[in-house]
């Protein structure tokens, strides 16, 4: 008896230890989650780069971890003894995050879900692409160049059977609307709105000096609360964005219109709700531009409204009268960076031979799915002011010329009593003679 008891403990044992091992794989946690591991990493260099670099040593590396992709270029990418500037390399649109002294080496981290990657779903495989490019820039008054742009793809390879999900759950219960609103495609919105804000505006035309109610929401249902934001705007007169264009929002939030122009444009404070944010836009015209109409393109983006704001994530109005800047969201210092550039003063910049964790815009740790880009128009702009004072005027003339109707009728009321006691003086005078 006393050994089948201990038989049947160690068997509890056993499941129980084979519970947590699978608990703490399916939930990410930190503390029953083993080390990361290297996954299979791809080089595909372009047949023209190749030949260009052919019998020199191999300047592009990759390595692919569970949770993002590391991108290792040698100054020297093609291997011709001129070194390459690192701004002049993209991954997806993502740039150089850090620089190796020795040997001279540009880095490159990004999410797998992040930096324009593709997924490839195979049956025993899933590989995420990334295309890095370089395109060699000009230098300053010399005409000349010793470099070709290129393009190299880079593929990270997993197994079917692997979590290789770039935001690992973790232990802890999180609503399912929270899963649901990481697949779905948000509904975002971008409207022209009335002047009490009650709703969409009836009208489309407006005057100089009118100010241009614009509100940018996010549909919350069924989703976390979300918080939503104004990454940048431009104004031009035609839908395609051609030239001449009016950049007022930009800097990832920094509404400058107010500064360039000394004009009225602001956001709207407090917001009405996290999901939704207004702001004012003086009405202007395009100069010696001949058609009047304007079109609004805006690119939209959302956080989590748990997240803190920080300076790619703001709404930032500039006050002229006391030349500073002020946040939608009370923190008005992520504005500091308005007059300079919001992302070249991010902290957590890693230095020469050290690797830390880089500062991470919320779209690569939220779906890409959570931007949007939207345009409103055409408005019309009127070159002449609201015709307030015309109407003013044109009543007071008809107050004018009723007033000079009344007179006029007095006086031929007076004249036509006068006449008719003339003549029935008349006629009375005739009478007694006779």
């Amino acid at each position: 008896m006393g050994c089948k008891a201990v038989h049947q403990l160690l068997l509890a044992f056993g499941l129980l230890n084979l519970y947590f091992y699978h608990v703490s794989a399916a939930f990410g946690s930190k503390k029953f989650r083993h080390p990361s591991k290297a996954h299979k990493a791809v080089v595909i260099q372009s047949e023209g780069w190749a030949q260009q670099r052919a019998g020199s040593p191999q300047t592009v590396s990759a390595q692919c971890t569970e949770t993002e992709v590391i991108v290792s270029i040698s100054s020297d990418m093609f291997g011709i003894r001129h070194p390459i500037q690192p701004s002049d390399l993209t991954l997806g649109g993502c740039g150089v995050t850090s620089q190796v002294s020795a040997p001279p080496t540009f880095v490159i981290e990004a999410s797998l879900q992040g930096c324009d990657s593709n997924v490839t779903m195979f049956t025993d495989e899933i590989v995420y692409n990334f295309t890095l490019e370089y395109n060699p820039s000009s230098i300053p008054g010399i005409p000349i160049m010793r470099t070709n742009p290129a393009v190299v793809q880079i593929e990270c390879h997993y197994p079917r059977n692997h979590n290789v999900s770039s935001n690992a759950l973790n232990p802890t219960w999180v609503p399912y609307t929270s899963t649901i609103s990481g697949e779905d495609i948000l509904g975002f919105s971008l409207d022209i709105m009335n002047s009490d804000w009650s709703g969409p505006s009836s009208s489309n035309t407006f005057y100089l000096g009118d100010l241009i109610n614009l509100q940018a929401s996010v549909d919350n249902t069924n989703h976390v609360p979300l918080r939503i934001f104004v990454d940048n705007c431009i104004a031009s007169p035609a839908s395609d964005g051609s030239a001449p264009t009016y950049p007022f929002i930009g800097n990832h939030g920094c509404f400058t219109d107010a500064q360039l122009t000394n004009s009225s444009s602001q956001f709207i404070t407090p917001r009405v709700a996290s999901s939704t944010l207004q702001f004012e836009l003086d009405a202007f015209r395009f100069f010696d531009v001949p058609t009047s109409s304007i079109f609004i393109t805006c690119n939209l983006t959302v956080t989590l409204a748990s997240q803190s704001i920080d300076s790619l994530n703001k709404a930032c109005s500039y006050i002229p009268g006391l030349s500073m800047w002020t946040s939608v969201d009370g923190s008005d210092w992520v504005c500091n960076c308005c007059d300079t550039n919001c992302v070249a003063g991010l902290p957590g910049r890693k230095k020469a031979g050290k690797r830390k964790q880089r500062p991470r815009r919320s779209a690569l740790t939220i779906p890409a799915e959570w931007e949007k880009t939207l345009v409103v128009g055409p408005l019309f702009l009127k070159r002449k002011p609201r015709p307030v004072v015309v109407e003013h005027l044109a009543a007071a003339e008809d107050q004018q010329s009723g007033s000079s109707v009344l007179v006029l009728g007095s006086v031929l009321g007076i004249l036509a009593l006068a006449a008719s006691t003339f003549l029935g003086f008349f006629l009375y005078r005739k009478q007694i003679s006779n």
